[in-house]
């Protein structure tokens, strides 16, 4: 009988080993989303432009006291690093959910490690968020907030926002296999999910410390709130020591169960596709 930790380990010698595949792999999935078409991956970054703008007009301009910022930061910068991390969360965890289906023709094949199919998906995503990134950067410095030591903290983040989709994706990629409705409910959940985090609302502003308490229970909240600390609170990862540990602990449980379901489904796959 196999060992499942070692089964586990298995899982990231795999993606070590095949990391030049990965990269390779994720580069040609991104442009294969938007291959034929006249303006290429460019469509990859107008709609999230256009949803940033969306939401900066509803509530920036028309709607500005419905808002709650709770913060002196113009309101497009504060909603911008709330949407960059939330981008790359909701893009990676949508195409990495049907990431076997979709390369169903490579599990197929029994020289093939299929373990690093959810983790190329996940990569294709950080093209996106990268451009996202700059964007952001050039934002924040026209409202006067220029990059520091502090703004470093991003790549920090973003590792973050890997390492929970990652081990959120392996689970769902493997379940997508078997029960395809998943793909509709996590998009749904993630509609939910939004407005749970503090994208568009700042959870500072709320005094009820019982619901604060709650909703950071959201490992998003971590994330959005790093986000803005680097950009422009200018407030160290280390300083939220209790957080952080809370952070990884929640994201490393979610990596073992995601890598078990994975393990455990993954003699079927072929299967089933």
């Amino acid at each position: 009988m196999s060992n499942p930790s070692k089964n586990k380990l298995n899982i990231f010698a795999e993606a070590i080993s095949n990391r030049k595949l990965i990269w390779k792999l994720a580069k040609n999935d991104f442009r294969k989303r938007y291959a034929g078409s006249y303006l290429g991956i460019v469509w990859g970054m107008i709609q999230p432009l256009v949803t940033v703008a969306l939401y900066y007009v509803v509530f920036g301009l028309i709607f500005p006291n419905q808002r709650s910022s709770g913060s002196e930061v113009p309101f497009v910068l504060f909603l911008t690093s709330g949407l960059v991390p939330w981008f790359f969360f909701n893009e990676a965890l949508n195409s990495g959910t049907n990431g076997l289906i979709d390369y169903n023709y490579l599990v197929k094949k029994v020289v093939f490690n299929i373990s690093i199919l959810p983790i190329i998906r996940v990569v294709a995503a950080l093209f996106t968020h990268a451009f996202f990134i700059c964007i952001l950067l050039v934002l924040s410095s026209v409202y006067g907030y220029y990059p520091s030591f502090y703004t470093v903290q991003i790549l920090y983040y973003s590792l973050c926002t890997f390492a929970l989709v990652l081990a959120l994706v392996y689970a769902t990629s493997a379940v997508c296999v078997f029960f395809k409705d998943l793909t509709q409910m996590i998009t749904i959940l993630l509609q939910i999910l939004m407005w749970g985090t503090p994208i568009m609302w700042d959870i500072a502003s709320f005094s009820n410390e019982t619901l604060k308490r709650v909703l950071m229970i959201n490992p998003l909240v971590y994330i959005v709130n790093g986000y803005r600390e680097a950009v422009y609170d200018k407030v160290w990862f280390f300083q939220h020591g209790w957080y952080t540990l809370y952070f990884w602990g929640i994201t490393i449980v979610l990596m073992v169960i995601g890598t078990s379901v994975f393990e455990r489904l993954r003699v079927h796959f072929a299967d089933v596709l």
